[in-house]
C-alpha cells in the first residue's frame, strides 16, 4: 500500500505525495491558475496535470531528482547545473505571458515593501542590525528598470528536475508571469554561490548578466523571506539557509 507522503504544508498551501501523483491543496484558487496557465505557455518540460477539483490539483511526478536544496548540498554536477541555466534561458527568451508575476513587482512598491520588512526585522531583534543594514545596501543593486521577460518566479532548486544532464522538468508555477530575468537565476543559485558560473555558462553571457543585480536578489529576497518563514514553521537560521545567505555579504 502507498503512502502519503507530505512535501510542504503550511498555512497557505500544502503538496502531498501518493505514489507517482502529487496533491497540491490552495486556499488561494488563483495561485493555481497562474500555475496551470504558466505550465501551458512555458516552453519548457512541466509536469502532466492529471485533473484539477478546486482547492486540488493533481499533477504527475517527473523523473529525475533535483539539483539539491536549500540548507543542503547540492547532488547536481557542474553539467546539470548548465543545463539548468540553458533551460532558464529559453523560459525567459519565450513570448511573454500575459501575467506579471513575483519576479515584476515595481520598483518603487517593492522598495517600500523591503524598507518596512527592514524596520521589523530590527525592531523585534530578529536579526541585528547591521547585518539587516549591510544587505538593504546590497540589495539596492536590484532596484533598477529591467527588461521584463517570462519568469518562473519562484525557481527555487527544489523545483528543478535533472536526470543525466537533462532538465525533465520545473515545478511549482504558481507565481509566474512577466518579471525580472535576474530574479530567477538569483533564486535558483541562491545558497548556491559555487554554482553561479555554471548556470551563467549554461544561460549565455551575450545578455548583460550584472552580478552585483544577482547578489541584491540574493539579499532582497532573504531579508523579505526570513519573518514569512520563522511564521510558517521554517528555520531560515538552519545552516546554508537565508541568514547565512545575508550573513555572506558583511
Amino acid at each position: 500500500m502507498e503512502e502519503v507522503e507530505v512535501v510542504v504544508a503550511h498555512s497557505e498551501r500544502a503538496t502531498l505525495r501518493v505514489g507517482e501523483v502529487f496533491l497540491k491543496v490552495d486556499a488561494d484558487q488563483s495561485r493555481i491558475d497562474v500555475e496551470v496557465e504558466a505550465m501551458s505557455l512555458a516552453p519548457v518540460p512541466t509536469p502532466k496535470v492529471l485533473w484539477r477539483k478546486p482547492p486540488v490539483l493533481a499533477i504527475a511526478a517527473l523523473p529525475g531528482a533535483t539539483l539539491g536544496r536549500l540548507g543542503g548540498p547540492s547532488t547536481g554536477s557542474p553539467a546539470a547545473w548548465a543545463a539548468a541555466g540553458a533551460a532558464i534561458r529559453k523560459l525567459h527568451d519565450a513570448p511573454l505571458p500575459p501575467r506579471t508575476g513575483r519576479a515584476g513587482r515595481s520598483i518603487v512598491a517593492l522598495a517600500a515593501e523591503l524598507d518596512a520588512e527592514c524596520e521589523a526585522l530590527v525592531a523585534n531583534g530578529v536579526l541585528p542590525g547591521d547585518l539587516v543594514t549591510r544587505n538593504r545596501q546590497v540589495a539596492e543593486a536590484a532596484l533598477r528598470p529591467w527588461t521584463p521577460v517570462f519568469t518562473h518566479g519562484d525557481l527555487q532548486i527544489a523545483h528543478v528536475f535533472v536526470d543525466a544532464g537533462e532538465v525533465t522538468g520545473i515545478i511549482d508555477w504558481s507565481e509566474a508571469g512577466r518579471g525580472d530575468a535576474l530574479y530567477d537565476l538569483a533564486t535558483f543559485t541562491l545558497g548556491h554561490e559555487e554554482h553561479l558560473d555554471d548556470v551563467i555558462g549554461g544561460y549565455g553571457t551575450d545578455l548583460d548578466l550584472d552580478l552585483d543585480v544577482i547578489h541584491g536578489w540574493w539579499s532582497l529576497r532573504s531579508l523579505l523571506a526570513v519573518r514569512w518563514l520563522i511564521e510558517h514553521g521554517f528555520d531560515p537560521f538552519a545552516p546554508g539557509c537565508e541568514v547565512d545567505v545575508l550573513r555572506a555579504r558583511m
